[in-house]
């Protein structure tokens, strides 16, 4: 996995976290959502930098 695109997917992940958390805590349903999908939006590119590591092999 690329270090930049590994970065990007654990920032992405992190910040979709604590916008969820945020969310929750205030009761914001919105905020919430938008870290549920942030979150997804981090594993994918995860998922997708793990796919190409494993077809370089």
């Amino acid at each position: 996995m690329s270090e930049n695109e590994k970065s990007q997917a654990k920032t992405e992940q992190a910040k979709g976290k604590l916008k969820e958390t945020a969310g929750r805590a205030v009761g914001n349903e919105q905020l919430t959502a938008e870290g549920r999908a942030e979150q997804a939006k981090g594993d994918a590119r995860q998922a997708k930098e793990k796919m190409k590591d494993i077809f370089k092999r």
